[in-house]
């Protein structure tokens, strides 16, 4: 058995991001940048307003100084004049400031009659104006490759005048469930069979890392069903197995995928849950095989290819994140497989995280994953623990499961 971090590493090592597309900017979000978005303009383009009021010269913005107000400038109409001295011109929030002028008084700071205005407060050079440029320039690159766009980000490029934008493509997944006991949803759950929710699991968490999920028919414990299976996932960059993983007498993916050639890079990890789980390529496309156990799946999914479908997506792939809370619980000596526990996070009266395990981990507990708030990482041969004490922990939101 190889160990959990050895295990992600070589599944990365054989892994590239997917080819490049060109897609409108109002259609990026979540997509990945292949290329760096360099502003085609300048933001803002000239000196400008930041708040509705009065363009003057700093000089003259004294309190109680009645000023001659000699024309308006809405945003998008500059005045085409200069402002003298005792002068004033009336503009609003992204107005253009008119030359001459180096200062906005509030409206609300001011009194207007007629065509003259009062300050009732002063004012100083560079007061409620955003200089040119001031967010960015002409030739700023103002988004890197390898950020995933959000809202924030698709506000950027469009604001840097980037009507289409180069991502990477979706990657795309094929999900083969296996087990002659299985049945859909819905469907008569015949005797001894269970109904199949892997496939579901795993789909809905490929589509949370930004990937198209391709789901194929639950293939029949048998080397040819399995084959035969594989079919429909020509074109996937990935495929993922779920069941037959380990070595049953009906544990038959590798069989299945041997018989289209199938080169087994490892098989069986050093962890809890997840121990028969597979890795290798069949031709072009990356095979990970992983157990049928539905917590299994869950736990694989996230240590494994979460960080898989990163690396495709040209995002960079690394582990989930690690973060310290205390033990809600006194933790066993742990044998030599690095454990994952599913456990609860609380506050406790001084504001720290504890995170308590649940007393029953078996990996076909589905009730108690959905409750689960994060992973309890419990490293090989790790000695007992007291409840109270430092454990490091994986939590879950936010990572698709």
């Amino acid at each position: 058995m190889i160990s959990v971090e050895e295990a992600r590493a070589r599944i990365l090592s054989g892994l590239n991001p997917v080819a490049v597309e060109t897609i409108s900017t109002a259609q990026a979000w979540n997509r990945v940048l292949a290329a760096q978005v360099v502003a085609r303009v300048t933001q803002p383009p000239a000196d400008v307003s930041a708040m509705d009021g009065y363009a003057v010269r700093a000089a003259d913005a004294t309190q109680g100084a009645t000023l001659h107000v000699i024309g308006a400038a809405p945003a998008g109409h500059p005045f085409s004049g200069q402002v003298g001295t005792g002068q004033a011109v009336r503009l609003f929030t992204g107005s253009v400031m008119p030359d001459g002028a180096d200062c906005v008084v509030l409206q609300e700071d001011a009194t207007r009659q007629g065509d003259e205005v009062t300050l009732r407060e002063a004012g100083g050079p560079g007061q409620h104006v955003r200089q040119a440029g001031q967010d960015f320039a002409a030739g700023d690159v103002v988004l890197q490759p390898g950020m995933r766009l959000g809202a924030r980000r698709i506000g950027v490029a469009a604001a840097a005048n980037h009507a289409w934008l180069h991502v990477h493509r979706l990657p795309r997944v094929a999900i083969l469930a296996t087990g002659d006991e299985l049945a859909l949803p819905g469907d008569k759950v015949g005797p001894g069979g269970v109904v199949s929710s892997n496939s579901f699991l795993l789909a809905a968490f490929i589509q949370a890392c930004g990937a198209v999920p391709l789901v194929l028919p639950v293939a029949a414990d048998r080397p040819e069903a399995i084959a035969a299976a594989v079919a429909g996932a020509a074109g996937a960059d990935l495929l993922v197995t779920t069941g037959g993983a380990s070595v049953g007498d009906h544990d038959v993916v590798q069989a299945g995928l041997a018989r289209l050639g199938f080169d087994l890079d490892f098989w069986k990890i050093a962890m809890r849950p997840g121990k028969p789980m597979i890795s290798g390529r069949l031709g072009d496309m990356k095979v990970l095989g992983l157990p049928g156990n539905p917590v299994s799946a869950a736990v694989c999914a996230v240590l494994f290819l979460g960080p898989a479908l990163a690396r495709l997506s040209g995002l960079t792939a690394a582990a989930p994140a690690v973060e310290r809370a205390l033990a809600g619980a006194p933790l066993p000596e742990n044998d030599r497989r690095a454990d994952h526990l599913r456990a609860t996070l609380n506050r406790d009266a001084n504001g720290e995280w504890v995170a308590t395990p649940f007393q029953r981990q078996d990996s076909g507990l589905l009730t108690a994953l959905t409750r689960a708030d994060c992973l309890i990482l419990r490293a090989p041969n790790a000695p007992p623990l007291a409840c109270g004490e430092p454990v490091d922990i994986i939590r879950l939101e936010g990572l698709g499961v």
